[in-house]
């Protein structure tokens, strides 16, 4: 719960709207030549919505938080307020993440629109004083080290029916110019992604199609819960997850993040047989990021015996993933940098064994 203590903000940007509104600088000349490289030996750790399992989520303090534990790619959603300003917010409305229903003086804001089918009553996102697209790049530029950024583009449906933007741009328009003037660009691996890494994300595959004209960026299809279609194209979870549809959607998009209990199903919070999913998806050159692992223990099932680090090495080994959604990005980048310490450590020790050996046998000899 994110509870209003920025209200004087919140209040002076009642008036005076998103644009222009200073919060954390925007970059000026960036030096890559002394930036550490993005790993890509192993799992990619994303920071999901910043390490927001420690501070609240999408707001500056956990992108930086993230970067600091040893975040790979910081990941946030896209929205657009009234006036079209491109902000980093997972709701559509401030229900769930403030304590907006408590203020009466806002009360004349609640608003009911049609969201993905259903109508939702709710404080909608407005000019609120949160994290604009321009600035959640700026923090990943400004690292010490090169950091990706993994934007979604959330809820285009939705926005672009309720918000217009001139000369009939849509709000995919919109994101895509964003990341085209701070310079990301390239396909995976390539020279510039390499600069600049990035995942671009959405549950609407038409979106992602969509934008391919635009950018060669690489692209994530996100894939919601077995009950729940698409909310673009209407399709089931049993469609979109077919190798039919798997080997369409890989001339769009270089992976898919699907939730992680559809990988491997629970059942009375124990772990059952693991899908195929995943090997469908490597089957079809697909990456595949599951989301999202949390550290509380009401969201490890029992299986892990309330670690984290032990559901960390069951996906990447067992399961084979190839990016993991973390809201403790810390807690699986110390896993990580542990498993690879006890390798090197192992490899140092049967080094030695047979060395020792070699003085052995020239000894006897």
């Amino acid at each position: 719960m994110t509870f209003l203590w920025f209200l004087p903000f919140l209040l002076l940007s009642l008036f005076e709207g998103t644009v222009g509104r200073p919060f954390y600088p925007l970059p000026s000349k960036i030096d890559y030549k002394d930036k550490q490289p993005l790993q890509t030996s192993r799992p990619y750790n994303i920071a999901h919505r910043g390490s927001n399992g420690e501070l609240p989520e999408e707001t500056a303090a956990a992108y930086l938080r993230a970067i600091d534990e040893g975040a790979d790619f910081i990941e946030t959603d896209i929205l657009a307020s009234k006036d079209g300003s491109l902000i980093c917010f997972h709701d559509v409305t401030l229900d769930d993440t403030t304590d907006i229903a408590d203020h009466k003086e806002f009360a004349h804001r609640k608003r009911t629109y049609e969201v993905q089918g259903s109508n939702m009553t709710g404080f909608f996102v407005g000019k609120f004083p949160i994290i604009t697209f321009e600035e959640f790049i700026a923090i990943a530029l400004d690292a010490d080290r090169i950091v990706g950024i993994y934007p979604e583009i959330k809820n285009p449906i939705f926005i672009n029916q309720h918000i217009k933007w001139a000369n009939g741009k849509k709000f995919e328009d919109k994101f895509v110019e964003t990341l085209l003037k701070y310079g990301y660009k390239g396909a995976y691996k390539s020279k510039d992604w390499v600069k600049q890494p990035i995942f671009i994300q959405s549950f609407a595959p038409t979106s992602l199609i969509y934008i391919s004209n635009m950018t060669d960026s690489p692209k994530i299809f996100l894939i919601d819960d077995v009950t729940v279609p698409t909310q673009d194209t209407n399709q089931s979870y049993w469609e979109i997850t077919s190798d039919g549809y798997l080997e369409y959607i890989k001339d769009y998009v270089v992976g898919i993040g699907p939730w992680k209990d559809t990988v491997v199903p629970p059942e009375n919070n124990y772990l059952t047989t693991p899908t195929d999913l995943v090997a469908k998806a490597h089957a079809h050159d697909l990456q595949v990021h599951p989301y999202t692992y949390r550290n509380e223990n009401m969201f490890l099932h029992f299986n892990f015996h309330q670690d984290p680090y032990v559901e960390y090495a069951y996906w990447i080994k067992r399961i084979g993933v190839d990016g993991l959604f973390t809201d403790f990005t810390g807690s699986l980048h110390q896993y990580q940098e542990w498993v690879a310490t006890s390798a090197k450590d192992e490899k140092d020790a049967s080094s030695l064994l047979h060395k020792i050996s070699l003085m052995i046998s020239s000894y006897r000899g």
